[in-house]
């Protein structure tokens, strides 16, 4: 599943892509034609994230004038030639000669302000917004006695993070992940904001998640690059059976609450 920088990207490129153009909006699916109708000879004005929630909302008048998607596991969101009509195209937006073609989402909605307000709601601060309000969470991680490990996929508490980023800043500041909220100081649930904030809004940029810092890169540790579907230099992440570049154990791997979960037994004591 697409990270939270993932989704704040594309909700960029697509204000950029198309700006104030007015879209063509299709269902070449044919399952999204009747909401599609709604938004086609309109243009976007407001196009953002939340978490791994998009929003786009359209000048359309008409109460459901905001488009909804979440891309889930197989969802894709591609801009594309606009005569491309290769796959299950759920939405077709095209100012004629780019598209973003939506495939395979969780779901693609219409709805209303209400119901955005309603959605956005139920999340919980969002690393890359600069309107994020962490203390909520603080507060909320610290009364807890779930772990760490836990309490970072929780998208009610944390939006956004997604399994790489939960390993990565663990280990980039020496926290087990089985650590319960209760023994996390406030000092150290502030270092995990923080560093959640540096690494997510640099993804939103680079458009890949990369955790290792300077003197890690292969360059400085004279190593090959890693290969990986995610495309970065990370710690743990799918480093399994791996040594730690820092002190040199094992990488282990476990599943937590049905996700992988990747950690060094030594530099995460």
């Amino acid at each position: 599943m697409p990270e939270g920088h993932v989704i704040h990207r594309l909700a960029g490129e697509l204000k950029k892509t198309f700006g104030d153009t007015i879209l063509e909006a299709t269902s070449p699916q044919g399952r999204f034609a009747a909401e599609a109708s709604i938004i086609n000879g309109h243009r976007i004005t407001v196009s953002e994230a939340f978490g791994k929630h998009l929003f786009v909302e359209f000048d359309a008048d008409h109460p459901e004038h905001i488009l909804y998607i979440h891309l889930g596991l197989i969802g894709t969101l591609l801009f594309e030639p606009a005569q491309e009509t290769r796959g299950q195209i759920r939405l077709h937006l095209s100012d004629g000669e780019i598209a973003a073609n939506l495939r395979g989402p969780q779901w693609c909605r219409l709805i209303t302000d209400a119901e955005r307000t309603q959605a956005i709601g139920k999340l919980g601060a969002d690393p890359i917004r600069d309107d994020a309000d962490p203390e909520p969470i603080r507060i909320k991680v610290q009364r807890s006695g779930r772990s760490i490990g836990s309490l970072l996929m929780d998208q009610k508490l944390f939006a956004g993070v997604g399994n790489i980023y939960r390993a990565e800043t663990l280990f980039r500041l020496g926290i087990s992940p089985f650590t319960i909220g209760k023994d996390i100081t406030t000092a150290q649930f502030r270092s995990i904001w923080a560093d959640l904030v540096g690494l997510m809004k640099e993804g939103v940029v680079a458009g890949r998640i990369d955790t290792v810092r300077p003197e890690h890169t292969p360059e400085a540790m004279g190593r090959p690059p890693r290969k990986d579907d995610h495309g970065g230099e990370v710690y743990t992440y799918r480093r399994t059976g791996q040594e730690c570049y820092i002190c040199g154990a094992i990488i282990k791997e476990q599943v937590m609450e049905g996700r992988n979960l990747f950690w060094c037994p030594d530099c995460q004591r």
